[in-house]
């Protein structure tokens, strides 16, 4: 009796240890997979995007202003990118992704990064596949860096350095951070809309220049303007930031796919050719319109390019972004040369022109172009181009009022507390030397 009872429990323990590899096969396939090469990939396109506003951004803008305010185009890039970065830490990040179940904001669930630790992650599009949430989190910010460093081309040459960083305080806390949420978290009013931006055209590039075209109204043109030169003082800095910006992109949209897989790829041609479409298509314009085609111009290009294929850049296939590519620099132009003119808003260096009507052109291009016929990826199942094109014009219609009236009021209130201009002295003497006390250049 006692031997049956030794060989039936041998029985019983082998059986056990025979299951034990399907169980722990089991767990494994349920455990969320973290990979190192997607970690990888995640922390370099983070330092790309950083790279589009330290330096892009900043020579890139630097460079088209005049010689007297190159340093403080560099101050207020520089400064932005250090208080947006606490901010973010702050609350931003709670405000855009802290879970909350509110279609317009994230909550206070994550404020200073609570809950957050090495251990967390965060999803990625692939069921079961996370990213470190710090990775994560510092990804998401260097895009809460770029949006307003953006803006200031609108008001360069003209505003007060502190009425610059009060603005962009209180303009991400109440119209980056919740749009950003509504786009971007499965929570958000325009996630739920079936709204498709892979990579920020709503979130950043429309956002911006709204709050751009609002602000170039509210504080009035330059000194000067269409009497005096205010050409760009170096093209050579302008096409060197336009270059770091293209590169940076790069990480902006095949970093927004959060993976280093095969579908990141597309991301990544599509931010290659519709830049060089765009390119080509402005100078075009400029040849035909001027007969002469301009580097400022080429560098306008490479922009609009690479706006308008930004919220596209997941959805289009590589020929869908040559055709907005294409189409964005003209529309563009169209704003920059005689729309603006038009109507008398002096919108320094056509941060509306570009990114607010590039990104509008990109919105509705994801939807226009984003079928399966130009090898695109298609749509949601029951909605069609049509379909989804109103959807993205719902988009970006929500995204201009929500930005123009917090834009409008967030500029009212920095005018009540410090005034948003400087004096017409300092303004003609140059921002560099009257906010800074330094000189970009010296002779």
């Amino acid at each position: 009796m006692a031997n049956i009872k030794h060989i039936l429990g041998l029985a019983a323990l082998t059986a056990t240890a025979a299951a034990l590899p399907a169980l722990a096969q089991e767990v494994a396939e349920a455990a969320p997979i973290m990979d190192k090469g997607d970690t990888a990939w995640m922390m370099t396109a983070t330092i790309l995007v950083l790279f589009m506003t330290m330096p892009g951004i900043a020579l890139f803008y630097g460079g088209l202003v005049r010689q007297k305010n190159m340093l403080s185009v560099l101050m207020q890039s520089t400064l932005i990118a250090g208080m947006m970065m606490v901010i973010w830490v702050f609350w931003g990040y709670s405000f855009a992704f802290g879970g909350g179940s509110s279609p317009f904001w994230g909550g206070f669930g994550k404020l200073f990064l609570s809950g957050v630790t090495v251990d967390s992650t965060a999803a990625t599009f692939t069921d079961g596949v996370v990213i470190p949430e710090y990775v994560f989190i510092a990804f998401q910010m260097t895009f809460a860096v770029i949006t307003p460093a953006l803006i200031v081309g609108a008001f360069a040459e003209r505003m007060k350095f502190s009425a610059v960083l009060l603005f962009v305080g209180l303009w991400t806390t109440f119209c980056y951070f919740p749009i950003a949420h509504m786009v971007w978290d499965g929570a958000g009013l325009l996630y739920n809309l079936g709204a498709l931006d892979f990579a920020g055209g709503t979130v950043v590039h429309i956002n911006a220049g709204i709050a751009a075209l609002v602000g170039a109204i509210l504080i009035g043109p330059r000194i000067g303007l269409g009497k005096e030169n205010m050409a760009p003082h170096s093209m050579t800095l302008t096409m060197v930031g336009a270059s770091m910006l293209w590169i940076g992109w790069f990480g902006f949209n095949a970093g927004s796919n959060l993976e280093a897989n095969a579908f990141t790829g597309l991301p990544f041609i599509n931010t290659f050719v519709a830049t060089a479409a765009a390119i080509l298509s402005w100078s075009a314009v400029e040849g035909l319109t001027r007969g002469k085609a301009s580097m400022l111009g080429a560098a306008s290009g490479m922009v609009a390019g690479l706006v308008a294929i930004t919220p596209a850049c997941g959805q289009l296939g590589p020929v869908g972004a040559i055709i907005l590519g294409f189409v964005v620099s003209p529309i563009c132009y169209f704003f920059v040369s005689t729309v603006k003119t038009k109507f008398g808003y002096d919108d320094s260096l056509d941060v509306f022109g570009v990114h607010g009507v590039g990104g509008i052109v990109g919105a509705l291009g994801t939807g226009l172009l984003g079928g399966e016929a130009l090898g695109g990826q298609g749509f949601a199942e029951g909605v069609g181009t049509i379909g989804q094109t109103i959807i993205q014009a719902e988009a970006v219609l929500v995204t201009i009022v929500w930005c123009g009236v917090v834009s409008l009021i967030a500029y009212k209130i920095v005018d009540m507390i410090v005034g948003l201009r400087v004096d017409a002295d300092s303004e003609r003497q140059g921002l560099d030397l009257t906010s800074h006390g330094e000189a970009a250049y010296h002779s």
